[in-house]
């Protein structure tokens, strides 16, 4: 479970956001933004944890779950970059981040899909 590149990658993400959002956003936006932020990318982690110890239609609903959160993540960056929090070429790498996550966990989605007959 843990050798799988999508627990790397969520790893490296929390380990560039939470510190930038906590230390660099201004003191207006840490209990708004930087908590939605942060709330959504530790959501999206133990969804993926749970996913990995679930399987069967309970891994599928996790999964999904967890596709939603990476969603809510996206828009949450999103709008950080739109409101200056991020600068440009923080929010490209963050953004890089984050669709490298999202294509490691579509293969995942797909790898439990039910077979087309």
């Amino acid at each position: 479970m843990k050798e799988s590149p999508i627990f790397a990658r969520t790893h490296d993400l929390l380990l560039w956001l939470i510190p930038h959002t906590t230390n660099h956003f201004p003191r207006s936006q840490r209990f708004v933004m930087a908590k939605r932020v942060q709330d959504s990318a530790l959501d999206f982690q133990e969804l993926i944890l749970e996913a990995a110890l679930s399987n069967g239609p309970q891994q599928t609903e996790r999964l999904f779950q967890a596709d939603t959160k990476l969603a809510r993540l996206r828009f949450h960056l999103r709008l950080c970059h739109e409101m200056g929090l991020f600068s440009s070429g923080q929010y490209e790498h963050v953004a890089r981040m984050v669709t490298e996550i999202g294509r490691l966990l579509g293969g995942w989605q797909q790898s439990k899909a039910a077979p087309v007959a």
